[in-house]
């Protein structure tokens, strides 16, 4: 068994399964070469949300009073 290179730069292609879980790719390898293919279902990203709120409301935390607690605990 041949080694992988200690760090290989990935590739990545967003594409849609075709009939009977048929997909189509073309790489930039010679004809011939031997290459891994790691297949991963793209899903939704469920933290996006979450983050997006949480980023949106950052004003809570710049509170003066609030800082000056903190720091005299």
């Amino acid at each position: 068994m041949s080694e992988i290179a200690s760090n290989p730069t990935p590739l990545r292609y967003e594409v849609e399964v075709q009939a009977q879980g048929h997909i189509e790719l073309q790489v930039p390898f010679a004809t011939g070469r031997k290459v891994i293919v790691l297949v991963l279902p793209d899903e939704p990203d469920s933290l996006a949300d979450l983050v997006a709120a949480a980023s949106s409301s950052l004003g809570f935390w710049d509170n003066e009073i609030d800082d000056a607690e903190w720091n005299n605990a």
